[in-house]
């Protein structure tokens, strides 16, 4: 199988919700939707630690009005990791994540977070990130998948954002399909 062929679908892609809270998700739900790179380099990914929660997550974030998957993805990845998105593979997979809704009218609140698989540049420039991203300490790095997994589990142990739990999930799976032969590293 070709990685990244532009047009590839990923033969399994995995779906996965997290509900945080009491949260009617049968109702009225205002969705967001994002994109999330996950970038291999031999055995290692791409991902953003962050100094302040000490968990680990792919790089990405919410598509601006008017943006293609592949340009909110290209941007994220150089706000976030100072990288120059080259090509994008498969859609791995997709995760939602139910919260309260705070808008009037809604019931939840749903994070829908779309995981590419995609390939950059060699090179990484300085980062570009939010102000927010500031405040968490977020620094990009290469980490190895198992490091990675552990390193969120243990954060999982304590105090996290909840988003931790999603990445955790999401490291898990292709940790899975990297022991059954199906997501290689590179």
């Amino acid at each position: 199988m070709t990685m990244f062929s532009p047009a590839s679908c990923w033969p399994n892609p995995f779906d996965l919700s997290f509900v945080h809270g009491e949260v009617r998700t049968d109702g009225r739900t205002l969705e967001r939707l994002t994109v999330r790179a996950v970038v291999p380099r031999g055995d290692e990914l791409l991902l953003v630690h962050s100094r302040v929660n000490g968990d680990l997550m792919f790089p990405g974030g919410g598509i601006e009005a008017g943006e293609s998957h592949h340009v909110a993805l290209a941007r994220e990845l150089l706000e976030e990791c100072g990288a120059d998105l080259r090509e994008v593979g498969g859609l791995l997979g997709e995760t939602r994540e139910y919260r309260a809704a705070r808008e009037p009218g809604f019931d939840a609140y749903c994070i829908r977070s779309l995981y590419y698989l995609c390939r950059i540049g060699d090179q990484l420039v300085a980062p570009q990130p939010q102000p927010y991203e500031i405040r968490l300490g977020f620094v990009p790095g290469w980490f190895a998948l198992d490091e990675a997994l552990q390193t969120n589990k243990t954060q999982l142990a304590g105090p996290c954002p909840q988003w931790t739990a999603r990445e955790t999930r999401v490291l898990a799976q292709l940790q899975r399909w990297h022991q059954q032969g199906i997501f290689d590293h590179g």
